[in-house]
């Protein structure tokens, strides 16, 4: 298994906490957390603004799918582009 890297770490408690709310889950950073129904679409939203505020990056909501946001690797792929951007 891959180790997490900080940004991946930090979005898998708050997805574990708040969204799911289990806290004690842990999360793979290649798992389907979408496309498996871990989580709903709706709660990117919440990854979202969570995203803008630990990160200080905004991604669009027109981003926020399960292509881009599916798994940890994912999402720290989109964090990483807009800080770079």
């Amino acid at each position: 298994m891959r180790t997490m890297s900080e940004i991946q770490s930090k979005l898998a408690r708050f997805i574990a906490e708040k969204i799911m709310k289990q806290p004690k889950r842990e999360l793979n950073p290649d798992q389907k957390l979408i496309s498996s129904g871990l989580i709903d679409s709706f709660s990117l939203v919440d990854v979202g603004l969570f995203v803008e505020d630990e990160f200080g990056v905004r991604i669009d909501d027109v981003d926020l799918t399960v292509e881009l946001m599916d798994t940890l690797v994912l999402m720290e792929q989109a964090v990483v582009a807009r800080r770079n951007a």
